[in-house]
């Protein structure tokens, strides 16, 4: 085959089809280009995290939670694991027949060290499968409160870095349309989401607030970042986390001051344990 400049000469051309980034004819059309821009430009992001771990441990474990088809996972492998001694990729996925596709894949790619675990979130907290500390977790477009359920895994095994990229942050949203008639009445703050699309774009803005100040009230630095440009995609936002054991002081007093003014105490027990 004809190699393909864009293409790092140590890429499985199997994988990169199957991951629909190269056609079956092993060619890059337009679309398939930009997805492949868009994978580099994130394994940039992370390709340093992995390269501190491996300094510091002898077998470094990278969670990847809500994997899906293990997408981030089997290109994290394949760029930067496959070429190491050591290392581990597992994914945790909780509909069984995605883990058997990735589970049937990295045996046909000879990728031995990854592994998928078809685990609840309550049951990958507790697992014996999975060690009582994991380096690195990652959640790409993990909807919704997927996210929150990796950041809670991460928080659980003392995770030193997460890397999220959030998607479909409709919890929020909801609780605030609830209650916009009482919030009225609260706050003048309340015309941010008193039209439907405010009310959707503000409660994915305030989601990741949160997300941000949990994470620095548990001893994490916290950078906020684009992950591509917005012309690519509106899911862009990239949080990356790096556990310092040096709690912001008063990132829990500002999360807490934010639930009751925006009339979102609903959600306590999510942000704040």
């Amino acid at each position: 085959m004809t190699l393909i400049p864009e293409i790092k000469p140590q890429q499985s051309i199997e994988l990169l089809k199957e991951l629909h980034i190269l056609t079956r004819d092993g060619k890059l059309n337009q679309d398939t280009r930009r997805k492949l821009k868009q994978v580099y430009h994130l394994y940039q992001f992370i390709e340093p995290l992995l390269t501190e771990v491996m300094q510091e441990q002898a077998d470094p474990v990278l969670v990847d939670h809500g994997a899906g088809k293990s997408y981030l996972g089997f290109i994290l492998y394949d760029l930067f694991l496959k070429q190491q001694a050591t290392g581990r990729v597992m994914g945790i996925e909780t509909r069984g027949e995605l883990v058997e596709k990735s589970r049937a894949l990295a045996q046909r790619l000879g990728f031995g060290r990854m592994d998928f675990l078809h685990l609840s979130v309550e049951d990958a907290i507790t697992t014996e499968q999975l060690p009582a500390q994991v380096d690195i977790v990652t959640a790409l477009h993990a909807c919704n409160t997927a996210t929150d359920d990796a950041i809670r895994f991460g928080l659980e095994k003392r995770a030193q870095f997460m890397v999220l990229v959030p998607c479909c942050q409709a919890e929020v949203a909801e609780v605030l349309r609830k209650h916009k008639s009482e919030s009225f009445g609260l706050t003048p703050l309340a015309e941010i989401w008193r039209h439907p699309l405010h009310t959707r774009e503000f409660g994915s803005q305030i989601t990741n607030v949160l997300r941000c100040l949990q994470l620095e009230a548990h001893g994490y630095q916290v950078t906020v970042t684009e992950l591509v440009g917005w012309e690519h995609s509106m899911k862009n936002e990239l949080i990356i986390a790096r556990y310092k054991n040096s709690p912001r002081r008063n990132a829990q007093e500002r999360l807490e001051q934010i639930l009751s003014s925006l009339n979102l105490a609903d959600l306590r027990s999510r942000f704040i344990y």
